[in-house]
């Protein structure tokens, strides 16, 4: 059995050296967590802001922490208190929540707009129709001190990769059209977070920017 740091090296020998990886410590031991960061991860990936909290408050300064999972707007304060990179935000009225809240504490918070393309109705994200008639150029200019840096979607749950590369490719070309109409002179929207640790390779040949892995570093997950 590899160890985590060894998973790493692997993992960052395969990948093209401009994608980034989010190390994801979702019911990881902060001592895992501790492990991919002495390996030289410096992005680590949440879905509980409770949890990132706590792990934030244990390890190292200088991680990158991104809140991948669905964020209430009751968890806010704390998510914008953690995260570095929200990157599961699937409302207009999430990101103003998440904006005001920066202003108050004085931070600068990236966020990445999440979008439904998988089957599933249980994933959240905005829709590829509200998304698109969305005037993103205006949003952005109103935000004080949030950042849209991009899109995350997550593809189906489902060992068809036909139908996993054309949810990407579905990702990449919004990113592609957004960015055209909505963010052309913008030196931060370039990020596409997509890919997980059964399809990042589908994912990376798409277009990727950043893939979200944690059994691929950590292995199987113990039940909690």
């Amino acid at each position: 059995m590899n160890t985590i740091a060894e998973n790493i090296q692997k993992l960052l020998a395969e990948l093209p050296p401009e994608v980034k990886v989010v190390g994801v410590t979702k019911t990881r031991t902060t001592e895992e967590a501790l492990e991919a960061y002495n390996a030289g991860l410096r992005i680590l990936g949440e879905n509980r802001v409770q949890e990132m909290a706590i792990k934030k408050n244990l390890m190292p300064p200088g991680i990158s922490w991104h809140l991948i999972g669905h964020l209430q707007s009751n968890k806010v304060k704390q998510a914008v208190a953690a995260a570095s990179v929200i990157e599961s935000v699937d409302t207009l009225k999430l990101l103003r929540l998440i904006d005001r809240e920066a202003v108050a504490q004085e931070r600068e918070v990236g966020c990445l707009l999440q979008i439904h393309i998988a089957t599933e109705e249980t994933k959240t994200g905005f829709g590829l129709n509200e998304v698109m008639q969305t005037d993103w150029a205006a949003v952005a200019a109103s935000l004080s001190s949030v950042t849209i840096c991009g899109l995350m979607g997550m593809a189906s749950f489902t060992d068809d990769m036909v139908r996993v590369r054309a949810e990407f490719k579905t990702l990449a070309a919004t990113f592609r059209q957004m960015r055209e109409a909505h963010f052309a002179g913008s030196r931060h929207f370039r990020e596409i977070s997509m890919g997980m640790s059964g399809d990042w390779r589908v994912a990376v040949e798409e277009g990727s920017t950043m893939i979200r892995v944690g059994t691929l570093i950590f292995g199987e997950r113990t039940k909690r």
